[in-house]
């Protein structure tokens, strides 16, 4: 007989615990089976958090951690002290829906070539629309801006059906990411540094670059909150994205790619930032600045994790990168529609 995958579903929480009655109990409904744990990994935090999951959900394992590490390196502490063949990572603002963890796990059982994966992510609070953070699966532009099936920028479509193909994806969204246990770890995981926001990106770059593929299967749909610990218009948000992704293609573009790609990329953000200042966003405005000083500051550091990656490179070229530009295309031509952009 054929062994059950073991699953560990890992929900990082860092005073949440308003969140708990709200999101809990459907994922405790919803995810029973052989070999699924559910484990609740407490990023230090200063609420009731731990005391009221041990009084009202002893049925969830907890992990506690000393400190608040961010995404990032909570799940990297809080993962190594979980053995399983599959991790579920789990936003902890994310209601889940009956059987939604096997067709997941199916195809990844199927298809040994899957490091990670994600199911349709869809908006708590507007149902029938695709939500911002994953939405039927990421993919990226040439200068390093992400986007997905369903989602460009802050524009979202409703969910029609019109993704309903499983697909090879550039990265998979980390509000509910599927992830080979055995990969993430040999991977190095997520990467610290990064704190939060697009460390899963950078993760699954990483995966790809080594030949694996990351994908969406659809037969699997989550609802999402979003900005439940950090609001999306927060500066501080603006800030670790645009630090965080002038990282990421640091670490992990091609030979001979990294400066003509950097140098341009430099120049999007100063008019983004020019743009932020000229219609008042001035907290945006230092949160872009504060986000390249940042970036300078690790630099070096960079080059040298660039040239450890460079060595595990087995495959470079992705065709879920999109060899235009994202921006020019939803700014200059209108193209808000994932259908509209021809890889």
């Amino acid at each position: 007989m054929k062994k059950t995958p073991s699953v560990a579903l890992v929900i990082l929480n860092w005073n949440g615990v308003t969140l708990f009655d709200r999101f809990l109990p459907s994922v405790l409904t919803h995810s029973k089976g052989d070999g699924i744990s559910v484990y609740v990994a407490d990023n230090g935090s200063t609420d009731e958090s731990v005391v009221y999951l041990r009084k009202n959900y002893p049925e969830v394992h907890l992990v506690l951690l000393d400190q608040n590490r961010g995404f990032a390196g909570g799940y990297n502490r809080a993962l190594c002290q979980i053995e399983a063949d599959y991790y579920i990572l789990l936003n902890s603002d994310v209601e889940v829906t009956p059987g939604w963890i096997k067709p997941c796990i199916r195809r990844m059982e199927n298809d040994r070539t899957i490091a990670a994966l994600q199911p349709k992510v869809r908006s708590y609070t507007d149902r029938n629309k695709f939500e911002y953070a994953g939405a039927a699966g990421g993919f990226i532009d040439r200068w390093g801006f992400p986007f997905c099936r369903g989602r460009i920028l802050n524009e979202t479509e409703e969910d029609a059906g019109q993704y309903d193909q499983p697909v090879s994806l550039f990265w998979a969204t980390g509000a509910c990411l599927f992830v080979r246990a055995s990969l993430f770890h040999q991977s190095g995981g997520f990467d610290d540094d990064f704190f939060a926001h697009m460390e899963e990106i950078d993760l699954c770059w990483r995966l790809k670059n080594q030949g694996w593929s990351i994908y969406c299967e659809p037969q699997s749909t989550v609802f999402h909150l979003g900005g439940a610990t950090l609001s999306y218009q927060s500066p501080r948000k603006v800030q670790l994205n645009f630090r965080n992704s002038l990282w990421m293609m640091v670490k992990n573009l091609p030979q001979g790619k990294l400066l003509p790609v950097l140098l341009p990329r430099m120049i999007l953000d100063g008019v983004a930032a020019v743009h932020f200042l000229l219609t008042g966003e001035v907290k945006a405005f230092r949160a872009v600045f504060a986000g390249h000083m940042d970036f300078y500051r690790k630099l070096p550091a960079f080059l040298r994790k660039r040239k450890e990656l460079l060595k595990e490179v087995q495959q470079d070229c992705h065709p879920e990168m999109f060899r235009g530009s994202m921006v020019y295309r939803f700014y200059v031509k209108g193209k808000k529609r994932f259908s509209e952009y021809h890889f």
